[in-house]
């Protein structure tokens, strides 16, 4: 078993993916394995799926795991919980990792995950300053990095954006919802990149999730004064990010 290798796992609102990942590279070794989240988004229920994948990709449990998780998370214990059950506040994600795996675990916000490896893959331009990753699915997922440093636990999906917590308006989740075209929702996604950028003043925003493979359909109607790029490993950021989290644990 190489030491290089790790097994990533990403949980979402409405998937949770995982693969085995070679750090040293930033790749995918395996195909990408997807389970639904289920309904409820219980402990339980939320556990017993990422077991289940993680028995599929690697049936041996031979291989540390790195798990990105929907949640403001401090010395292992979730602290939010906006798209899943609200049971998960005050549970230590780490020990209960720990309880269903023998090898070594360790666990991150997904958006950080995500962000990471966006980061730590990217030129050594692009790691100076400060920079704002932003996940856009089910709702926005954010990490801020300076000097390539990663900020923990960042929410800008929840702060207030036109009346509103910016997810409900320029998620993806909410783009569909909405039936809003690829132009209306450049737009409004411009505005609310505007609005951070005048509370942070970054160099540049790089826009991830599902999403970022359609960044040329919507990025032409965003302000051009501000820098935004997708995500170079599109949706499977948050995998290889959970992965490269453990080894830089």
């Amino acid at each position: 078993m190489s030491e290089s290798v790790i097994l990533g796992i990403d949980v979402g609102a409405t998937g949770i993916k995982g693969a085995l990942v070679d750090i040293a590279r930033g790749e995918l070794i395996t195909e990408r394995t997807k389970l639904k989240t289920p309904d409820n988004k219980t402990p339980e229920t939320i556990l017993s799926s990422v077991v289940e994948l993680a028995n599929r990709i690697s049936p041996d449990r031979s291989y540390p795991i790195g798990l990105g998780f929907p949640s403001v998370i401090i010395d292992g214990v979730c602290m939010t919980a906006a798209n899943i059950d609200k049971s998960w506040i005050g549970q230590n994600l780490q020990s209960m990792m720990s309880d269903k795996f023998t090898s070594p675990v360790s666990v991150i916000n997904d958006a950080d995950a995500a962000g990471l490896a966006e980061i730590h893959y990217c030129s050594a331009a692009e790691k100076e300053g400060k920079v704002i990753f932003l996940t856009l699915g089910s709702g926005i997922g954010s990490s801020i990095f300076i000097d390539g440093k990663l900020v923990t636990n960042t929410e800008l999906g929840h702060i207030l954006f036109e009346g509103d917590i910016a997810e409900r308006s320029v998620s993806n989740s909410a783009r569909k919802r909405r039936d809003l075209s690829w132009e209306d929702f450049g737009r409004e996604l411009g505005e609310y990149l505007l609005y951070l950028n005048r509370l942070f003043y970054p160099k540049l925003f790089i826009l991830g999730g599902g999403i970022s493979k359609k960044h040329a359909l919507y990025a032409p109607y965003m302000d051009p004064s501000i820098a935004v790029r997708p995500a170079k490993k599109y949706n499977n950021s948050g995998i290889i990010g959970a992965a490269l989290a453990h080894h830089l644990a």
